[in-house]
């Protein structure tokens, strides 16, 4: 939080009380925003992401300018994935995935969190329907759904981002998956050391699976030995490393049926090979979870249920297993498309996008706990569909 005024005295201790005084005047005005909220709105046509200011009491108003041009064209129908956005660790540009025109876009985040689009638009995404974009440093991969009517199949795919923002295509890095895996998230670990994608499948138990990779000098990928790995339950979804852990991973399962809803727990070992942890998978007692985030300090875990309406609440313990502390409804009630979700920076906020409601429902959090605020949740654009979320 910064003051709206500033006032600098340049001689005397009399003229500095002064500035002290006039710097809290009552009825000063101070700016409480402490951050932004970007959603990918996959809207038909140009797509577009919406922008929010990010208030001290976790509230959002929409951004002057709001929505900005992505370059690319969404696809105007309800997409289900996990890092459909994403924003680079030095928090300059967000990647967003235009899965109607099969391209990756790259956005320039202005200091007041407008945002302004790459000089040479959007590039190709290395297949068909991109869903799902992993960043570490200068090094992105994007997880492409595929097109089975056209017989065109899923795929990962690398780029390089320069510091400019442009991205190009690794050669030879485009590893491709069957034409049943349905991937629904890709993602680096904090260190950039492991990438692994998450293969939903269908009906069949033979294709809940999740790929695991090393990353070479050169930004190609080597699968694990082993991989790829069986899930543990049905319909494997969202995933997410442990910020505080990166060789710990956690995987929703989100198709065993209605109330049979878990989470898996896996060691990653240096080669990226997979282990399970305790008593994995640890259901959470709700039908299909499917979005994963985990607090910065490691210690909480939440799963958004998106066939119940709620998010689950675990704690982390020390050997990396899973406690359930409960569930949170969401107040809009049943019938709700509740999807991806991340907490703010301090682990003060947990934000959801809904593609039901076209909005994002906001939770206080303490202590782990989850509070949906009175004002959530708040509407995006008219026409976006939206998958994909990044809060700053």
């Amino acid at each position: 939080m910064h003051l709206g005024r500033r006032i600098v005295a340049s001689a005397g201790s009399a003229l500095v009380a002064a500035a002290a005084a006039l710097s809290f005047t009552p009825g000063a005005v101070a700016s409480d925003v402490v951050g932004h909220v970007y959603v990918n709105d996959n809207t038909a046509g140009v797509n577009t992401v919406a922008a929010f200011d990010r208030h001290v009491d976790g509230t959002l108003t929409p951004l002057a300018g709001s929505p900005f041009t992505a370059g690319g064209a969404g696809t105007g129908t309800i997409v289900g994935s996990q890092g459909a956005l994403q924003v680079t660790s030095d928090g300059r540009y967000l990647l967003a995935a235009d899965a109607g025109s099969n391209q990756i876009s790259v956005l320039r985040i202005r200091p007041d969190g407008s945002l302004r689009s790459v000089e040479g638009g959007p590039v190709w995404s290395g297949g068909f329907e991109p869903i799902s974009i992993a960043v570490s440093g200068g090094l992105v991969y994007v997880a492409n759904e595929g097109n089975k009517a056209a017989g065109t199949g899923s795929n990962y795919t690398g780029f390089r981002l320069n510091a400019g923002g442009h991205l190009a295509p690794i050669s030879g890095s485009t590893f491709a998956l069957s034409n049943n895996a349905n991937p629904g998230d890709i993602l680096f670990n904090s260190t950039g050391t492991s990438l692994v994608g998450i293969e939903v499948g269908t009906t069949d138990p033979s294709t809940f699976l999740i790929d695991s990779f090393t990353i070479g000098s050169d930004g190609r990928l080597t699968p694990a030995a082993g991989s790829p790995f069986p899930a543990q339950a049905a319909g494997p979804f969202g995933s997410e490393f442990s910020p505080a852990n990166p060789s710990r991973l956690y995987v929703s399962n989100a198709h065993a049926g209605s109330g049979n809803g878990s989470v898996s727990a896996f060691n990653v070992a240096a080669g990226g090979v997979l282990s399970s942890i305790g008593g994995s998978p640890y259901r959470d007692n709700q039908t299909a979870p499917c979005w994963v985030e985990i607090t910065h300090d490691g210690n909480f875990l939440y799963t958004v249920n998106t066939a119940s309406t709620s998010i689950s609440t675990y704690r982390i313990g020390a050997n990396g297993s899973l406690q359930l502390l409960g569930s949170t409804p969401f107040k809009s009630g049943v019938g709700i498309r509740p999807f991806d979700a991340r907490l703010d920076p301090g682990d003060n906020d947990l934000y959801v996008v809904d593609a039901q409601l076209n909005a994002v429902s906001a939770f206080a959090v303490t202590s782990g706990g989850l509070s949906e605020l009175n004002a959530s949740p708040f509407a995006l654009p008219k026409g976006a569909t939206p998958f994909g979320i990044v809060v700053t």
